[in-house]
């Protein structure tokens, strides 16, 4: 997804190594712009990545709770949608002196957009009465989330008190912490209650924090999907059942607002932000499920479209952004200004959701509105083409990504015997995205009776004719050509993004298809985004190797698509397997182990999670596989369809303003119809 920069954090000592920070250990909360990472337990410890964020800006550092004459012991900890946690521990060294803990301390928190709350309840059931001497500690440092990806060191701040509590502040950020009942002993950050229970009793203390930070965003509304008139999902696999509604929980934590218009944020803890690829392609996916979402992410990015060029921010007229920032990214190496366009997809990946929006009867007011960004779009596709005929990328900061692609890190653009390709590099998946943009968008301009774009048709058809002579390598698509225009011959998945775009013949089609459902590339958890026999294949490789769970659903909506329904729900199940690995939510990426050698995938452990387009990709899938599309007066299916996830029904697909379900039965066949 990103550029990956080798810095993390020893958190044993809190000094930099060199290394990204880990994250998969850690309990997370997310309700954009703010998110919430702890340690299983539910500590917020010191040192490390782990605290509550705020618009890209750590708010606080720590947040510990202890009891006096005992240590806590965590006995169970779980979370409920994306923004709720329950913890639990026991006091043992206090009550009965018994095998049995008499006094418990539960936490149940909850994050809300700007502000965090603790019902830390302390409870009894020994003999005799217990007097508990609770105690809280917090720390506040307020630094960046690029410098704590960088796992460097930050000095805590002083607080000051007040009435309500302490207060922190610094250039644009503050945190307020107040409690209820108030401590008996409050320092700045070091706060006590003394608890006397009898056998039966207890007693709630209730702990807010509040944030303030500048910044662009603020969280979304109301998600399509929730609510009584949202999805339902019911499935005979209960993993089914838990991956669709953690997603679904998830997705609405996501949600930012931008001027009134929702979006979905990339992902926690990295990416909570605007980013065009992955909010272009999770609005996508969930089209079905939420139209209104797919206009307003249209518009955040229209509103943005490049008028200018700039080589320090890659900014070009018509171009769409790849991600917005409220100050520069700094990764050391890489220096991504607040407003950065590297990315070569975004803009017909923006065109083609707008062409999808139409084709599921989204409002023509809105879509004439956006009419004006699509040309510019159309243009922008054919200007970056002029010089080569293809629309390639270079870094020409030294600064910026080196890849511009959705495999974005340094070595994922390999040939076959594992060389790296050199600048300027044409992806095959971009030209098959400018080429079904080229073909949509003029059939969408005609619709609305708008001027044709001159030479656009023209365009479209001599890149279709060139593609299959330059990409296709020994009976397979190359993953991009190098600055000298070699193939890149390395087998990827990105040869699933082909599919359902017009740009293959029938027999490149099923080429792909036989290969995305090989042992090689299909994990049996999911797609590798390598062919296992490269020579820099590696499970845990970021795009070398791994799974990403938004990969492997743009492959299975293609699969769907061209009639290869078995290998698309073979892949769908994989994802299905992978799920309880992961609490259900389905992380940016993970290993690339092999379901016939190992019970489960390895975490990949910078992975972020929830992450947008992770989180739709099994409901995209779903739809994909039975076929859903709109019809003049409603929805159409196929008869049938593979029935490796078993029964399962959907209900919340949204058409014509209205809402349908979707079935399938034991043997695979479809059914549908309104919801009444």
């Amino acid at each position: 997804m990103r550029d990956v920069v080798e810095i993390t954090h020893d958190e044993t000592q809190g000094s930099s190594t060199g290394l990204q920070p880990l994250l998969h250990e850690f309990a997370s909360c997310v309700v954009a712009p703010g998110l919430l990472l702890s340690d299983r337990d539910g500590h917020i410890r010191p040192g490390g990545v782990s605290g509550w964020f705020l618009r890209d800006v750590r708010l606080l550092d720590s947040l510990e709770l202890s009891v006096e004459d005992s240590a806590l012991e965590n006995v169970g900890g779980w979370s409920t949608g994306s923004d709720r946690q329950r913890f639990a521990h026991v006091a043992r060294g206090l009550g009965d002196r018994s095998s049995d803990p008499t006094v418990l301390v539960e936490v149940e928190r909850q994050l809300t957009a700007e502000a965090m709350a603790e019902r830390i309840t302390v409870s009894s059931a020994a003999q005799d009465p217990v007097e508990v001497v609770l105690r809280l500690t917090a720390g506040v440092d307020l630094v960046s989330m690029d410098l704590v990806k960088r796992g460097e060191r930050s000095d805590r701040l002083a607080g000051t008190r007040d009435d309500e509590g302490v207060v922190w502040e610094r250039a644009g950020a503050r945190i307020r912490l107040s409690a209820d009942p108030a401590p008996f002993y409050a320092a700045v950050d070091d706060w006590q209650w003394r608890i006397r229970l009898a056998r039966g009793q207890s007693q709630t203390i209730t702990v807010t924090a509040t944030g303030e930070v500048d910044g662009a965003f603020e969280h979304g509304g109301s998600a399509e999907w929730a609510g009584s008139d949202g999805v339902a999902f019911s499935a005979s696999d209960h993993r089914l059942t838990g991956i669709v509604e953690q997603s679904l929980a998830d997705l609405d934590g996501l949600l930012l607002d931008d001027d009134g218009d929702d979006f979905l944020a990339a992902g926690s803890p990295w990416f909570l932000t605007l980013f065009g690829r992955d909010s272009l392609w999770a609005a996508r996916f969930m089209l079905p499920l939420a139209p209104d979402l797919a206009l307003s992410t249209l518009r955040v990015l229209a509103r943005r479209q490049g008028t200018r060029t700039d080589p320090a921010t890659a900014e070009q007229p018509g171009k769409i952004l790849h991600e917005l920032r409220n100050d520069t990214l700094d990764l050391g190496a890489q220096q991504l200004p607040p407003v950065y366009y590297g990315t070569i997809d975004a803009t017909p990946l923006w065109v083609l959701l707008l062409a999808d929006a139409v084709a599921w009867g989204a409002d023509p007011a809105g879509v004439r509105e956006l009419l004006p960004a699509a040309r510019r779009c159309l243009v922008w596709q054919m200007e970056a083409s002029r010089r080569s005929g293809w629309l390639r990328y270079v870094d020409e900061t030294g600064t910026g990504l080196a890849n511009q692609g959705w495999k974005d890190s340094h070595d994922s653009i390999q040939f076959a015997d594992g060389r790296l390709a050199e600048p300027p590099i044409a992806l095959c998946e971009v030209q098959a995205y400018a080429y079904e943009a080229a073909v949509r968008g003029a059939a969408l301009l005609e619709e609305y009776g708008e001027e044709a774009v001159p030479g656009l048709l023209e365009w479209a058809a001599q890149l279709k004719e060139r593609f299959g002579p330059a990409f296709l390598a020994d009976s397979y698509p190359a993953i991009a050509l190098d600055r000298h225009g070699a193939r890149v011959d390395a087998i990827t998945s990105n040869i699933g993004h082909l599919l359902g775009t017009g740009i293959l013949d029938a027999a490149a089609v099923d080429q792909v298809a036989a290969l995305l459902g090989s042992a090689d590339l299909d994990s049996g958890f999911g797609l590798r985004t390598l062919w296992r026999g490269s020579p820099r294949f590696s499970r845990l490789s970021y795009h070398g190797g791994t799974v990403w769970p938004h990969d492997t659903a743009v492959a299975i909506r293609g699969l769907a698509a061209e009639g290869h329904l078995d290998v698309a729900a073979h892949l769908t199940a994989g994802l299905v397997r992978a799920a309880p690995v992961f609490g259900y939510r389905l992380p940016e990426l993970y290993g690339g182990d092999s379901a016939e050698e190992a019970p489960r995938p390895l975490a990949y452990p910078a992975a972020c999670r929830p992450q947008a387009w992770s989180a739709a990709a099994v409901p995209a899938a779903l739809v994909a596989l039975v076929g859903v599309r709109p019809t003049a007066d409603g929805i159409a299916t196929h008869e049938r369809t593979d029935p490796a996830l078993g029964e399962w029904r959907l209900e919340g697909v949204r058409a014509h303003g209205r809402r349908w379900w979707v079935a399938v039965a034991a043997d695979g066949a479809v059914s549908s119809g309104p919801c009444e």
